[in-house]
């Protein structure tokens, strides 16, 4: 989908909408959990949510797509794939073998941490964070924090939400940094 389309000239998206199961008070009482289990059950709804942000990334030279644990798993490798780079997983913690770096952060419920592989990531290289929501941001901003560690110096260039075109609660964040020296 090219940027500024009105989400009703894209026909994929309302199949998209209609494969996400909505379950209420998950994993605690007042948070409406948008399970993406029956997306990926539909083949032909999974395939168009990864295809729109192909759509959107191909050809922006990005180098990285760093997916947030564990939904940011489903959807950055065919990303990635699609556009031509590399895969970084930023994974709970004690998840990672070898040197890892790693960023606190605070949840709408409690707090978590994420961790990368020291050398994942270079500067200069074009990075892109998928994620699945966006609560209190804290996730990714702990992304963005990881992946600038390596060069403070970074410009986030673009947000992308599905749900800006679903018109629900459910998104896929795609962020697409440049890490400069």
């Amino acid at each position: 989908m090219a940027c500024g389309e009105d989400k009703e000239q894209d026909p994929r998206i309302q199949g998209i909408a209609a494969s996400i199961r909505v379950v209420p008070d998950f994993p605690k009482k007042g948070i409406m959990f948008q399970d993406i289990t029956t997306l990926l059950l539909e083949p032909e709804a999974f395939k168009n949510t990864v295809d729109l942000f192909v759509e959107r990334y191909s050809g922006k030279n990005i180098s990285v797509v760093a997916g947030i644990e564990a939904r940011g798993f489903i959807f950055g490798p065919p990303i990635a794939l699609a556009i031509g780079a590399k895969f970084v997983p930023l994974r709970k913690p004690r998840k990672l073998p070898g040197e890892v770096i790693s960023e606190r952060y605070v949840l709408e419920y409690g707090t978590d941490c994420l961790e990368m592989h020291v050398g994942a990531i270079q500067p200069c290289d074009r990075a892109l964070v998928v994620d699945d929501l966006v609560a209190t941001g804290g996730t990714l901003r702990a992304a963005m924090n990881l992946l600038g560690l390596y060069n403070e110096n970074y410009t986030v260039f673009n947000t992308y939400v599905l749900s800006t075109y679903l018109s629900l609660s459910f998104s896929i964040i795609l962020v697409f940094l440049f890490l400069h020296s």
